[in-house]
Parts: C-alpha cells; structure tokens; sequence
C-alpha cells in the first residue's frame, strides 16, 4: 500500500508539473512577455498535438470534399463554356427547308427562297444543298445505298448571319410564306433555349453540390473540434480558470484546424486540377484533328481555363477559411459553457 500510493503520488505530481509548465509557457504568450529563464520548455507547445490520427483522418477528409467540389465547379465551368460556344454558333444560323410540292419546278422555290433569305438585312452568306447533300444527310437514319429518287425528300438552305447583327425572322418567314411554295425557316431557338436549361440546371446542381460539401466540412469539424478539446480538457479548464483568454484559446485550435484546412484542401484541389487536366489532355485527343468533328462540335472544349482554376483555388482558400473559423466558434461556445 505505502508504494502504490507513494507511485501514485509521484505520477500526480509529475503531471501537475509538465501542466504548470505548459500554463506558464501559454499565459507569458498572452502577456507579450517571455517566462522566466529556466522553466521553459524546449520547443514549442500546442494544446492541440499537431500529428495525431484524428488531424490526419479530418486532413483526408477536407481533401475529400475539396476533391469534390473542385470537380463539380470544373465540370459546371466547362458545360457552361461549350453551353456559351455553342449557343454564339447556332444563333448566327438559320435553315430554310423547302418541301417539294406537285406541279412546282423546286429548284425554281429554291432560287425564290435563296433571293429572299439573301434580301434580308444582316445576312452574309446563303447556301443551297444539292439532292445528293441532301440525300447524304438522310443516311445516318436511312443507311447507305438507297435510292431515294422517288421520296419527296425536302431541300435544305444554309443561311449565316453577321455576328452581332439581328435578322427580323418574322418578316422572313412572312415572305418565305407569301413567295415560296413549301417553304418554312428554322431559326434554331428551341434548341437554344434548351442549351440554357440545361446550363442553368448544370449550375444549380453545382451549387447543391457545393453547399453539401461545405454542410459536410462544417460537421466534420465540429466534431473533430469537440475531440480535441475532450482529449485537452484538463488543459483547457486550468488555462481558462486562471484567466487565459478566450481568444488565446481559441487561436491555438484555430491555427491548428486552419493547418489541416489548407493541407487537405492542397491535396484534394491538386487532385482535381491534375483530373481536369488530365480529362481536357484525353477529350483533346478524342475531338482533335483525327478525332470525331461532330463530337468536337457538340460537346466544344473540356478544359476549364484559367477562371475554373481561379475558382479551385478560391474554393481551396474558401473550405480552409470555414474549416478554422469553425473550430474557433465551436471552442468559444465550450469555454463560455464552462462554468
């Protein structure tokens, strides 16, 4: 009995020391001045350790949802760039289609139709298709090698319009009405309109995405804060019962937490730009010059540009940001519950 209590004894107070030591270390911080020569500690000393399991699982999980939202803001950044490319190409075109009608010469209503379109103000250039472009167009529902002489196949007409410049296409059509036989305009703006849709769509799911990724690092935090304090109570206790300030406190977690913000939030932001990179570099190969140029024209560009790297960027700085102002509300609000 006598030596167990005598070890126990010896423990406490070997404990009571390193915690004096530590409390005289933190309290000379917050009063600008230096402890005195001989009780201070060799290197630095943290409430929170800096290397522990639970830092670098919460480190892998900001990268986790940095990798995420980067990703998600790299693909909205680029549907709303092909979105934007492709709208500025289809706007500048129309299609006239005339349909061949009985007892009417078509190549006469095509001349009419070409005259028309050509006589409309911001036009630049008017192009008839041949019976055989026509025909051509027709085989990849139909297939090859059909004779389709004897099908009133309707003739299709180019018509491009100056950028910039606005076509009255309700006029147009009203004389394509009055002068062309079988004649109708198609000025593309259903599809246009559908391409905005689904920009916007694009962009909402992006933002839901994002918020969920924040509403997940915020929880995250919380409890990886709450962790550290359980684990440090002792500490945190004594300095705040003998009139350490709050904010001392809680600038400790708050640099700690701000340094596993930007570590994750590095590692999961490099991540994603080398995936986009990598993405755009296979996409380039795909639709270059020995690619699919219907596939180029459609889908345009998958890279993001500088303004989609900006924006990982700013996310990175953004969830490193949130991550320690977190952590130092969650400690405010356990100090000022500590009675």
């Amino acid at each position: 009995m006598p030596a167990a209590s005598s070890f126990m004894m010896a423990t406490s107070m070997s404990m009571t020391s390193r915690l004096i030591t530590a409390l005289r270390k933190g309290w000379a911080r917050v009063r600008g001045r230096p402890s005195r020569p001989g009780r201070e500690m060799r290197g630095d000393v943290h409430i929170v350790p800096r290397d522990s399991i639970a830092a670098n699982a919460l480190a892998a999980v900001v990268a986790i949802m940095t990798f995420l939202a980067a990703v998600t803001s790299g693909g909205v950044a680029i549907v709303i760039g092909s979105a934007n490319e492709w709208q500025s190409e289809v706007s500048r075109e129309m299609t006239i289609q005339v349909r061949p009608t009985p007892g009417r010469d078509i190549e006469a209503e095509i001349s009419k139709a070409q005259a028309l379109a050509r006589a409309a103000a911001g036009v630049v250039e008017v192009r008839a298709y041949s019976r055989e472009e026509s025909d051509r167009l027709l085989e990849p529902w139909l297939g090859s090698g059909l004779t389709l002489d004897d099908l009133p196949v309707p003739r299709m007409i180019a018509v491009r319009v100056a950028r910039g410049a606005v076509v009255d296409t309700a006029a147009l059509r009203q004389s394509l009405a009055q002068g062309v036989a079988g004649a109708s305009l198609d000025d593309h703006r259903s599809g246009i309109n559908r391409m905005r849709g689904m920009a916007r769509a694009a962009i909402a799911g992006g933002l839901g995405v994002f918020g969920l990724v924040l509403a997940a690092t915020v929880l995250s935090v919380t409890f990886a804060t709450r962790g550290a304090m359980a684990s440090n109570r002792p500490i945190v206790e004594v300095l705040h019962f003998v009139g350490a300030k709050e904010a001392y406190i809680a600038s400790q977690f708050q640099r700690h937490f701000l340094g596993l913000g930007l570590r994750g939030g590095a590692l999961g932001g490099i991540a994603a730009m080398l995936c986009l990179m990598l993405a755009g570099r296979v996409s380039g190969l795909l639709t270059g010059p020995s690619g699919d140029a219907e596939a180029a024209a459609a889908l345009g560009r998958f890279s993001i540009g500088l303004m989609g790297y900006a924006v990982v960027a700013a996310e990175v700085a953004l969830i490193a940001g949130i991550t320690a102002l977190t952590s130092r509300q969650v400690v405010v609000h356990t100090l000022r519950n500590i009675e």
